[in-house]
């Protein structure tokens, strides 16, 4: 296993250090939380660069990079309806994008290709992490400055993260926006090889 597929890999461990976190409704699961999936989604970019970088772009890392995203954004947003911020359906569209693709992958491999992530996608995902790091940071902040005056540091964060705030609509109508047109092309240009399938039954 090469350091990057290796990355990739370490992303779903976070993943149960950020679903041990919101499990623990205090403080410091919060920042647990928030901390592990920084670290998380930083990885997300760090594997990719560097596998193109070194030359270590593998068909395994092709299928895993995405689907450890995958597992990582799905579980945030569960969380995140879980705390009312985040609509259900919303979470629901995004989820039942990422089976589809998944399955779509299925059959790819099924068939010998390997359908990687597309640059749409790789938007797709920045914005979800975008809108997940956000609330993150309002319930990690909030949580922290409850009951007393709050820094300055802490005042910038909470103003930035705050609901009614810009950053958390507008990445989450992004996100959702893009997870639906990426969702989209993939099925289309998937569209040969459902018939294929479709013909073989």
């Amino acid at each position: 296993m090469n350091l990057p597929n290796a990355i990739t890999i370490s992303r779903l461990f976070l993943t149960a250090v950020f679903v041990a976190g919101t499990a623990w409704d205090t403080t410091a699961g919060h920042w647990v939380a928030l901390v592990s999936f920084v670290v998380a989604a930083i990885s997300d970019f760090v594997d990719g660069y560097l596998a193109r970088k070194l030359g270590l772009v593998t068909a395994m890392g092709k299928l895993m990079d995405p689907l450890a995203d995958k597992v990582l954004v799905s579980a945030a947003f569960v969380y995140l309806s879980a705390k009312g911020m985040c609509p259900i359906w919303v979470t629901v569209l995004i989820i039942a994008r990422e089976f589809m693709v998944t399955g779509l992958r299925q059959l790819a491999v099924e068939a010998g290709t390997v359908i990687a992530a597309d640059r749409l996608g790789k938007w797709k995902t920045t914005f979800q992490l975008t809108f997940c790091i956000t609330c993150l940071v309002w319930i990690a902040f909030w949580s922290t400055a409850a009951g007393r005056e709050v820094t300055p540091v802490e005042k910038l964060f909470l103003w930035l993260s705050h609901p009614d705030a810009w950053l958390q609509p507008v990445s989450m109508w992004l996100a959702l926006g893009l997870t639906v047109l990426s969702g989209w092309n993939y099925l289309w240009g998937s569209r040969e090889l459902l018939v294929g399938k479709k013909a073989k039954s």
